[in-house]
């Protein structure tokens, strides 16, 4: 019995005669060897996170554009649940893996698994270290949170006290951004942090762990969450709790988060630019299974928006990048 790998190394000639056939009606889709269409499996951390919904509306575009079909699978944020989706997908003897895992613990059981069944995986946004996937597409988040830090600094003439909403430990989102935000402190010595905790991406999680961190640090002044929904949280807390003006940060550049920073809401976020990583992620997924030879790393740029760049903001909600 051939492996999904063996079998998907006809797809360029399959894609080809779709790309051929149209315009001659609906298009009969890519095609493996034995004339099974190619099916990628695409594994969501969590749907209820808009970053990751607009990874997946990326990733079905450009497959339909391809004529690749495309399964779904939503681990609602539990790494158990994702190992049993994945063993699915591999089950269903999909051609390919699109992965972004739900969580830092056993995330490489789910890449080992489909290594066995030679089922190739591309890792979107999160890496497992152990187990990387065979291409990492995600952003550069240790430039971009370096970027936003130093412009923290700026806006507070280098000294403040900081309290850091953090995501889920370990996770490279988590592991990233604290690096690269940890380089600019570095370069500012007068801004102290004060307080840190996860809140594991969610928004009423660091909304309670903000009024926590303000009723035991009044001297706050500057918040940063790891991801919009966190800044979100802040912001809630911090209106609460009066008094000074804060300073509040945060990443990704979901809608939720750049209508925030248009608002004034939150002060700046850093804009990922997840339309293009999901579009990237299932032309890799196409390379490997052509025997392309593939990155094993790809870093996007994301791009500082700040509450002054109303235009930018207005830009970026009508077309994400």
């Amino acid at each position: 019995m051939k492996t999904p790998r063996v079998i998907a190394t006809g797809v360029v000639a399959a894609l080809a005669l779709g790309a051929a056939a149209c315009g001659r009606g609906e298009d009969a889709g890519a095609k493996t060897a034995d004339g099974k269409p190619v099916t990628i499996g695409l594994a969501v951390a969590n749907l209820q996170a808009d970053f990751f919904n607009q990874i997946k509306q990326s990733v079905e575009a450009e497959a339909k554009k391809k004529g690749v079909k495309v399964i779904v699978s939503d681990a609602r944020g539990d790494a158990a649940t994702q190992v049993n989706q994945i063993q699915d997908f591999i089950s269903r003897q999909v051609s390919a893996i699109i992965y972004i895992p739900a969580g830092a613990t056993a995330a490489g059981v789910p890449v080992k698994a489909a290594n066995r069944a030679h089922i190739p995986v591309v890792t979107v946004d999160r890496n497992p270290p152990d187990v990387p996937g065979e291409s990492f597409i995600a952003t550069d988040s240790v430039a971009a949170a370096k970027t936003l830090g130093e412009w923290v600094s700026k806006q507070k003439g280098g000294k403040g006290q900081l309290a850091i909403l953090q995501g889920q430990i370990g996770t490279t989102p988590q592991v990233d951004r604290q690096k690269g935000f940890g380089q600019a402190l570095a370069e500012s010595p007068g801004i102290k942090v004060v307080s840190q905790q996860s809140a594991d991406w969610a928004q009423d999680k660091a909304y309670s762990v903000a009024q926590d961190m303000l009723q035991a640090h009044p001297g706050i002044d500057i918040m940063w969450g790891q991801a919009d929904a966190m800044a979100l949280g802040a912001a809630q807390a911090a209106k609460g709790a009066g008094g000074k003006k804060r300073l509040i940060v945060g990443f990704d550049g979901d809608f939720a988060g750049i209508k925030a920073v248009r608002k004034g809401t939150i002060d700046a976020t850093m804009v990922q630019q997840t339309q293009k990583m999901g579009r990237m992620a299932v032309d890799t997924a196409l390379d490997i299974l052509n025997k392309k030879k593939v990155p094993a790393m790809q870093l996007q740029p994301a791009y500082l928006l700040t509450k002054d760049d109303t235009a930018k903001a207005d830009q970026y909600l009508k077309s994400h990048p």
